[in-house]
């Protein structure tokens, strides 16, 4: 394998190299999607799903004629089939291509050394496209994050990097295919860093790097559909100036807390329970599909409006309505409701069954629903002015609640709306269901911070070491020494006397010049001739490894891995030959836990 020729930083112009492949990807996912879209939903069934209004259409159809319903049993059955079908190919193929891609991403970049397998993009692509094509419920983030990723990680391995290097340009493919698919080129940045922890953390490393990849990878989307605007199309209005909307804004995070909760907790159980299942998994898939299909049917018949179908596929659709105000009264609560409630179900049948698609989507259209609801209900009774302002806010709010990412979150559903007037409220409400749902994570991948992560073992560990010194748990003392020329026999004799294990060895004047341990003697003891001629300075080890006062406790560890012993001699910093005591591995143990406990006491206070 050819390696990367040496360069100052060559990680710097291949993340803009992945952005450009990540927005390609993105290209190939969006066309490939539309195309199943179009010769399934639209051909078959009569039914176009509805996105948002800056989206752009890749494969224009004719209106229906007159009151034309969609057919109910093709809508039904299809989202089985494309269930079915991407269970099938990702079971052959790939199966860490099954579910919701965001998760695999994470998990690479923790445990795996950023490696994913070349062909994982590719059948990604393929299955989330006839997954969410054909009806089924999910979203194009994380095929897209999963997708980019699995991008950068390929060109990373292709190069020979290291494991570090490939786990940024994993990250960098993320941020440019979020980037690219979102029309939001800075969250989909914050988002490849911030996704990785449960606290509100970033991952430093990957900052830069992400930043390079989700412009190129913009850049190479937008100027390929020639639409560089934003994804949702926003009318007047969309302001905060009443201090006292604060009030629903937070009754909306309150009631966002238990539906994170809900969708959540439904979503993994719904996967646990079609796990127990028997028979074969893209059977199993199939149902799932076919409970999707019914969920959305069960949706559009309650409501009476073919909006109720948006619990189906992406769902943009009613996303887009209600911000046109389009929803309105008790009867657009009910609406609201209803979607959202059958977008939870539908979701998890669809992709914990064993589709393909992400979860950022249906987030976005339960979270605005139930803002939307809110909003309407707050002005029936007199306190919104703009209930199409709290579409936005819920959209915010409930999946920086439910994915851990409320910074990302919050600058992502900014720019795809193009509305920074609702800052304020959005940064409340998503602070509040951060808070409030600690205990409930979207993605089961993500680490607590980054100190718990894998990719950063022992990195911690060397700077709290690093920070204490020799001096700080040693304490000089006399030290039993041997004389270079003590005999062997006597030295049995003190190995039978003494607890030691160790024991430094000194010339006429004192001085340290070398140091034997109970194992240096023991394979002489049977050595007649040698027993009786031999001496500590043939059995010791000369110069010997010594520690200084001065040292850090990093290097003094680094110290005894490399003579494998559990005592170091103590030398003066100036004078290497003035023993001046010795210090025991435990020492450092147990100076590392004390500094640990203090470090976590200061973080409880």
């Amino acid at each position: 394998m050819r390696t990367l020729p040496s360069l100052k930083n060559p990680i710097y112009p291949l993340a803009m190299l992945v952005g450009a492949m990540a927005g390609l990807g993105a290209i190939a996912f969006e066309f490939l999607s539309g195309l199943v879209s179009k010769l399934t939903l639209t051909d078959l069934a009569g039914y176009t799903p509805e996105g948002p209004r800056g989206e752009v259409v890749l494969f224009p159809h004719e209106p229906a004629v007159g009151d034309a319903a969609p057919h109910a049993l093709w809508l039904l059955l299809l989202p089985a089939f494309g269930c079915w079908l991407s269970c099938l190919l990702c079971r052959v193929y790939a199966p860490e291509a099954t579910g919701h891609g965001t998760d695999g991403a994470i998990e690479a970049y923790h445990h795996k050394g950023g490696r994913v397998r070349g062909r994982v993009p590719i059948i990604k692509a393929i299955c989330s496209a006839l997954t969410i094509g054909t009806g089924g419920s999910g979203g194009r983030e994380g095929p897209i994050a999963q997708i980019g990723a699995g991008t950068g990680s390929w060109l990373g391995q292709k190069l020979g990097l290291r494991d570090g290097q490939c786990r940024v340009l994993l990250a960098a493919g993320m941020a440019g295919g979020v980037g690219a698919i979102f029309r939001a080129p800075f969250a989909g940045a914050l988002f490849a860093s911030e996704i990785l922890y449960r606290d509100a953390e970033f991952e430093g490393e990957v900052v830069m790097p992400s930043f390079l990849s989700s412009a190129v990878a913009y850049c190479v989307y937008c100027g390929f559909v020639g639409e560089f605007g934003t994804l949702f199309a926003l009318g007047p209005g969309f302001e905060f100036e009443r201090l006292v909307e604060l009030l629903p804004y937070t009754a909306l995070a309150l009631v966002l807390v238990p539906a994170i909760a809900l969708f959540t907790r439904f979503f993994y159980g719904t996967e646990r329970l079609f796990a127990r299942l028997p028979g074969p998994r893209p059977l199993v898939a199939a149902l799932g599909g076919l409970l999707c299909g019914g969920v959305a049917i069960l949706a559009w018949w309650l409501t009476g409006d073919q909006l109720g179908l948006s619990a189906a596929s992406n769902g943009y659709g009613i996303l887009q309505e209600s911000l046109d105000g389009s929803v309105l009264g008790w009867e657009g609560v009910r609406l609201l409701l209803v979607v959202a409630l059958a977008k939870i179900v539908a979701t998890s049948c669809t992709i914990a069954a064993g589709g393909s698609g992400g979860v950022f989507g249906p987030s976005m259209v339960v979270g605005g629903a139930i803002g939307g609801a809110v909003g309407i209900v707050g002005q029936q009774l007199g306190l919104v002015t703009h209930p199409a302002s709290f579409v936005v806010v819920g959209m915010c709010g409930f999946f920086a609640g439910a994915a851990k990412t409320p910074i990302s979150t919050i600058v992502m559903v900014t720019e795809m709306t193009g509305s920074y007037a609702l800052l304020l409220p959005a940064m409340w409400v998503c602070g509040l269901t951060f808070l409030l749902s600690r205990r409930v994570a979207l993605y089961q991948q993500q680490v607590p911070h980054r100190a718990l992560s894998p990719a950063h073992a022992g990195e911690y560990q060397v700077a709290l070491l690093a920070e204490m010194k020799v001096a700080d748990v040693f304490e000089p003392s006399e030290v039993f020494t041997v004389s270079a020329a003590t005999p062997l026999s006597k030295i049995v004799q003190l190995l039978v006397d003494r607890r030691e294990d160790y024991f430094p060895v000194v010339d006429e004047a004192g001085r340290l010049v070398g140091v034997f341990s109970a194992n240096d003697v023991r394979q002489f003891t049977f050595d007649r001739e040698i027993y009786q001629l031999a001496t500590a300075a043939d059995v010791m080890t000369s110069p010997a490894e010594v520690v200084h006062p001065g040292d850090d406790l990093h290097r003094a560890m680094e110290t005894f891995d490399k003579v494998l012993l559990d005592e170091l001699p103590v030398v003066d910093d100036a004078d290497g030959e003035r023993l001046l005591g010795r210090l025991r591995r435990r020492e450092i143990n147990r100076a590392y836990s004390q500094k640990l406990k203090e470090l976590q006491a200061l973080q409880a206070r």
